[in-house]
């Protein structure tokens, strides 16, 4: 309540003619979103310079109000003292959210939209693949008509020439290395063979495409000895909420080696205590994973739960510590995985989670686990997915190793 927050103002605040009569529901907003006491209360006192911006531009009524003022007002206040801007967007999202706020009309519709559209679906229903894969598809697909087209958007797919396409590798070469603009030179053939089926573009584009020589497997899975990844485990600090939920996340990640996709999207009801199970909804394969709940994890989970999860209504078991209080992304494990390491001591080379689940498979393989079951824990829909892992078994791989020949004149070689 606002009377609590501010005792001896809150009449004055809830005299704007603006912002006053929502100010309550304002604070009832950020409480839940886990902002704390002082922060809500230098949000609301924030209100009267905001109120002060759009009074003095002739803004007097809520209706009044888009989301493009706001985006004025913030960007008033952002090189100016007191922190302002910050109080600018909350309340923007608190409008938002409520659809307080005027709706501005639609941006004008993009050149390629339509079609970007259309290749989105057949990404989707035709070729079947992820969200996710789609996502980086689209992306690369953005950027490579944003560069064709020229400032007047005069350009016509049906004039898509060899030269447009080379002109786009060159630009992104300097950000990628080989396999990374590999995989670009692939989404954007992907994107032609598409446009050369719909009767948009010419025909055999897709072919004069250079692309970066990447040779299959000529990369070993980054895996960590098992003894780094128990370490690193036992260094997180979990006096705190935040040491206590990273615990919880790696070694879910250590314990079933799952992708930190999997992870974030881990929801309350995946967990059935009682049977003693743990169901991953696989976002990269979109297959469900039924997984036995060990002690340990269940353990790990139960003191999130109870000391470290922020009170939320989310479904979603992972949470920011800090407001607004949200469900974890998937970029956001990698960057507290990346973050831990560069702050702890540990000899670990690689900076992404996906090496947990790589040291898991590897550690399985070497006790003796066959591929198959390997392949199931892991989510894989085919062995040869699996097999990669086979390069890491150093030791028995020497067991199988030919022994050198030995030369016919006793090991005296010629001049």
């Amino acid at each position: 309540m606002l009377s609590e927050l501010l005792p001896k103002s809150h009449n004055h605040h809830r005299s704007l003619s603006l912002f006053g009569p929502i100010l309550d529901d304002f604070d009832d907003w950020l409480v839940a979103r886990g902002y704390c006491f002082l922060t809500r209360q230098c949000y609301i006192l924030r209100c009267t310079a905001i109120e002060r911006f759009f009074r003095k531009r002739h803004q007097r009524d809520l209706s009044e109000l888009t989301s493009e003022s706001f985006r004025k007002c913030q960007q008033f206040y952002r090189d100016r003292r007191g922190g302002i801007s910050y109080a600018v967007r909350c309340l923007h999202l608190f409008l938002q959210d409520q659809k307080i706020l005027s709706t501005s009309p639609p941006p004008p519709p993009q050149p390629y939209s339509a079609i970007l559209d259309s290749f989105r679906r057949h990404l989707s229903e035709v070729k079947g693949l992820a969200p996710i894969t789609i996502e980086q598809h689209c992306l690369t697909t953005c950027e490579f008509l944003r560069h064709c087209a020229d400032p007047n958007n005069r350009f016509r797919l049906s004039e898509l020439s060899q030269s447009h396409i080379e002109g786009f590798i060159l630009s992104v070469s300097h950000r990628f290395g080989r396999s990374g603009l590999q995989k670009v030179v692939a989404n954007t053939r992907s994107f032609l063979r598409f446009l050369a089926m719909q009767g948009k573009a010419p025909a055999g584009l897709s072919a004069q495409i250079d692309t970066p020589r990447v040779y299959r497997l000529e990369q070993l899975p980054r895996a960590l000895p098992w003894n780094t990844v128990w370490a690193f485990l036992q260094s997180i600090d979990r006096s705190s909420a935040y040491g206590i939920r990273d615990y919880a996340i790696f070694l879910l990640i250590v314990t079933y080696g799952l992708r930190g996709c999997d992870v974030a999207s881990l929801k309350l009801s995946d967990i059935d205590w009682r049977v003693g199970t743990i169901r991953i909804n696989q976002s990269k394969t979109r297959q469900p994973l039924c997984l036995p709940l060990t002690d340990e994890v269940a353990e790990s989970l139960v003191t999130y739960l109870r000391e470290g999860r922020p009170s939320s209504s989310f479904r979603e078991i992972f949470l920011t510590m800090h407001a607004p209080i949200l469900p974890m992304r998937r970029q956001a494990i990698g960057d507290t995985f990346r973050s831990r390491v560069r702050r702890g001591t540990l000899d670990i080379p690689y900076l992404g989670v996906h090496c947990l689940r790589h040291s898991y498979a590897v550690r399985l393989l070497r006790e003796g686990v066959s591929l198959k079951d390997i392949g199931d824990v892991l989510g894989h829909r085919s062995t040869e997915s699996t097999c990669v892992y086979l390069r890491l078994n150093v030791e028995d791989l020497r067991e199988i190793a030919l022994p050198l020949p030995v030369p016919s004149d006793g090991g005296h070689h010629a001049e």
